[in-house]
């Protein structure tokens, strides 16, 4: 596994690691402070320096705007991508542009030998009802990606979610069935940790070895609990133009030793 000195995360909540446990700080952990955290351990007297531009609700021509200059502009030499989903969840979305705006943002972050890491999404037909109208631009996107990584051998690496069938199960999703849960933000770190050459220590794509013990009608209970706590609130931000980012700055703007 190559020997990073410091990591710039970019993107949107997925990133910033909405959902996961909170630190002491108040911020949330996520899958970006289990990589660097990783990654320092590793590091050992050399240290690892982390900075996380992400900012929950963002969309890709933010992102280009807020955080990709930001971040070419730092002496890293990994840089994580992940933008463009919350495009693909808007009606109407164009997902020409959204390509564009992705590939303009690798450009300008694989500049100077920096490595960068892309980002499949999962499968949300397969854990969420209502959602096959975004199946389309997913299967688009994903192919997308998958060919600005081939355009960079060596130099973008893959993170291929949308294959893991373990994301299927709720129980790796919080409640909003829009974010990770703590689980599932562990195996995103495990997977892209195992995207940049560190032996895995375990199977990230593995099934939870416990079963999920609901019945139907907590099951249905839940589907009402989302619909009027999550999607109706969600729906609303759309309708009166906002975003729950709004106003909102990076967690850790600031290249500086993880120690954490």
């Amino acid at each position: 596994m190559q020997q990073y000195r410091a990591m710039v995360a970019v993107g949107d909540s997925f990133t910033e690691g909405m959902c996961d446990d909170v630190r002491p700080d108040g911020h949330f952990r996520g899958w970006a402070d289990r990589v660097a955290a990783a990654r320092a351990a590793e590091a050992g007297a050399e240290g690892f320096r982390y900075a996380n531009l992400a900012v929950r609700g963002k969309l890709i021509g933010q992102i280009r705007a807020d955080q990709v200059d930001l971040a070419a502009a730092t002496d890293a030499d990994l840089v994580t991508l992940a933008g463009g989903l919350n495009d693909v969840l808007r009606p109407g979305c164009d997902v020409a542009e959204v390509e564009r705006l992705l590939g303009a943002c690798t450009r300008a972050l694989v500049a100077e030998g920096r490595t960068v890491v892309l980002f499949t999404s999962t499968d949300p037909t397969r854990r969420m009802a209502g959602s096959s109208r975004l199946l389309p631009a997913i299967l688009r996107m994903k192919a997308f990606v998958e060919g600005v990584v081939r355009e960079h051998p060596g130099r973008v690496v893959l993170v291929d979610l949308f294959s893991a069938p373990v994301f299927d199960d709720r129980r790796l999703w919080a409640e909003d069935r829009l974010h990770l849960s703590p689980e599932g933000h562990r195996r995103v770190a495990l997977a892209v940790l195992e995207a940049l050459g560190r032996p895995p220590a375990e199977d990230w794509r593995a099934p939870l070895t416990a079963p999920d013990t609901r019945t139907r009608g907590e099951k249905a209970r839940a589907d009402l609990r989302w619909l009027g706590t999550h999607v109706g609130p969600w729906i609303g931000r759309r309708l009166r133009g906002r975003s729950s980012g709004d106003g909102r700055p990076a967690k850790r703007p600031d290249l500086l030793p993880y120690e954490g």
